[in-house]
């Protein structure tokens, strides 16, 4: 298994070992000590989630108050998305930037998204099939949205923006500067603190 840190911190993709024969393959697709020896942290998964999407479809920008909010290992066991790590903590360096994984049955892969980042994915295939485990249950009156076609964040589809389907809840959500404005964002210093409650090394160990 390999675990790289992406371009926002507190993110990572994870590459699995895939073993195969005539019978199909193995593969481990979650492993808590190789991941907590990455990101020098507890993972406390506590829900099992999957969602089933249209070619085209949408989910995101979604994230939870800080704390606890809710971090996230997620993978696709059927079909292909593009999964979308936006930072959304007012005060980070790249606050406003983003990155992406392509997950899909070929490579496998998954990725990790701490609390207090946006995280969002959409469906190159139907029936697109997407694994979440959490580190808190859902709270509704804790999640919020940002609107995933904000210009300001710019997350670049590989679908043409006439094929998107999105729910009415997600276009109805704020932009990034609006859900700033209205104090709905995380901050840097509350999701450090959080990092660092749940921390199983000291920084420069």
């Amino acid at each position: 298994m390999q675990i790289r840190e992406l371009d926002i911190p507190d993110s990572y993709e994870i590459t699995p070992k895939q073993f195969g024969d005539d019978r199909g393959v193995f593969l481990e697709w979650y492993r808590f000590d190789k991941l907590e020896e990455a990101t020098g942290r507890r993972i406390d998964l506590k829900q099992a989630n999957t969602s089933v999407s249209k070619r085209g479809t949408v989910r995101g920008i979604h994230f939870a108050d800080i704390p606890p909010s809710q971090a996230k290992y997620v993978t696709a066991t059927r079909g292909i998305v593009v999964d979308y790590i936006i930072d959304i903590r007012v005060g980070s360096p790249t606050f406003g930037q983003w990155d992406s994984v392509r997950l899909d049955e070929k490579d496998r892969k998954a990725v990790f998204v701490s609390e207090g980042l946006g995280h969002c994915f959409v469906a190159l295939t139907d029936d697109a099939t997407v694994s979440y485990l959490v580190t808190d249950t859902y709270f509704p009156s804790r999640e919020h949205g940002i609107n995933p076609l904000d210009p300001e964040i710019g997350l670049e589809f590989p679908i043409p923006t006439a094929e998107l389907l999105l729910s009415p809840k997600d276009t109805d959500a704020p932009g990034l500067l609006d859900a700033q404005e209205q104090s709905l964002l995380p901050t840097w210093e509350a999701a450090r603190a959080h990092y660092a409650s749940v921390a199983t090394r000291t920084e420069g160990n």
